[in-house]
């Protein structure tokens, strides 16, 4: 399987709104791992593992919901993972999806 992690700011009204609670719910339709988390600056981070179509419906999912109107500005970054020890097994290999 080809992995990938995608790694999200989301700024605007992104704090006291229930955007990462929402986020976690939605988490459960689609085959992704990760966290999601407030900044101290009034952003907040998603780290998502999984498939990069998987994360993109995701991603997309995020942003059709409720929450959109929130949203002022994504920064997006996308990493491969590696899938062998071998290859520098990245030190972050999800099981679930969290809020932190």
């Amino acid at each position: 399987m080809n992995r990938k992690e995608l790694r999200i700011i989301y700024i605007g009204s992104v704090q006291g709104v229930g955007f990462r609670w929402t986020v976690k719910r939605l988490s459960c339709g689609y085959e992704v791992v990760g966290t999601i988390r407030n900044l101290p600056d009034g952003t907040v981070e998603l780290v998502v593992q999984g498939k990069q179509s998987e994360l993109e419906e995701f991603a997309q999912a995020i942003r059709d919901s409720g929450l959109g109107p929130h949203i002022r500005d994504e920064q997006i970054s996308w990493s491969p993972i590696p899938q062998s020890s071998e290859e520098g097994w990245h030190e972050k290999c999800y099981k679930t999806f969290e809020i932190v």
